[in-house]
């Protein structure tokens, strides 16, 4: 009897040892801030508190990578427009980031001039705030694998609207099931993130972030996609058609202190 309840114990220990190998990894989100910008002296300010406030506090409050990106020089809203990307864990840690900042001393302190702006005088226009959740298929973020020198680099933010929200989910399965992501890797095109936006000013829509050396690394990429053998098969899939109603690319490149 006490040798088959060890059996039926050592089974058990296995079988949830095994469940929790087999899962999959939990679905990560993003928060993707947008600043708009009226002047150089707001720019400046926004950077200063970035640099020296959230990312650090953000590292502290344990999140790693803070992706914080500009326009690419030959854009019109170069100057304009900061870009930050913070992952997070879950839709609870969203919601309480803010108060574990805000009892955070060096925070407050490095970032006062931000924290504490005069209403004459705000370091910023306004900003937007859009949230996402990680597809089934790209559950985490990566840090891209490149070398070069951060100012030459693109990366490339795409949004991807959908006429209803059935059609929208139908390119999101393109994506997952109908193999978008595995070629994308394949291909080298160094993704960030891949995520169904949940809440935003463009809705239904997914947003995916892919980088590259620079702007020629970004082209051959591309080009190399065009002309895929699997890429041309899947885009006349009768499954995945006019699942698009508009396409958005934004070109970026990271800050110095972006951890991305």
């Amino acid at each position: 009897m006490f040798k088959h309840r060890n059996l039926t114990f050592l089974l058990l220990l296995f079988t949830v040892a095994l469940s929790a190998v087999a899962a999959p990894p939990k679905r990560e989100f993003y928060e993707i801030k947008i600043y708009h910008l009226k002047n150089t002296d707001q720019e400046a300010r926004v950077e200063a508190f970035l640099k020296d406030a959230y990312v650090p506090a953000a590292h502290r409050a344990g999140i790693k990578n803070v992706g914080v990106f500009k326009p690419v020089a030959t854009d019109t809203m170069a100057g304009k427009l900061i870009y930050v990307l913070t992952p997070i864990k879950s839709l609870d840690q969203l919601l309480t980031l803010p108060k574990t900042l805000d009892k955070d001393a060096a925070y407050a302190s490095a970032g006062k001039d931000y924290i504490e702006a005069n209403y004459k005088n705000p370091p910023y226009a306004r900003f937007e705030s859009i949230v996402l959740q990680a597809f089934t298929d790209a559950p985490m973020h990566m840090k891209p694998n490149l070398t070069g020198p951060k100012s030459e680099r693109v990366y490339e933010l795409r949004s991807y609207e959908g006429y209803t929200e059935k059609i929208y989910q139908n390119k999101v399965k393109m994506f997952n099931a109908g193999g978008e992501v595995p070629l994308f890797v394949r291909l080298g095109f160094n993704a960030v993130f891949y995520g169904e936006v949940i809440a935003g000013s463009h809705m239904p829509n997914l947003m995916y972030m892919t980088t590259f050396e620079n702007k020629a690394s970004r082209d051959a990429h591309w080009k190399s996609f065009t002309e895929d053998a699997e890429w041309n098969k899947l885009k006349v899939n009768p499954e995945y058609q006019n699942n698009v109603s508009k396409n958005t690319s934004f070109f970026l490149y990271p800050t110095e202190y972006s951890d991305i």
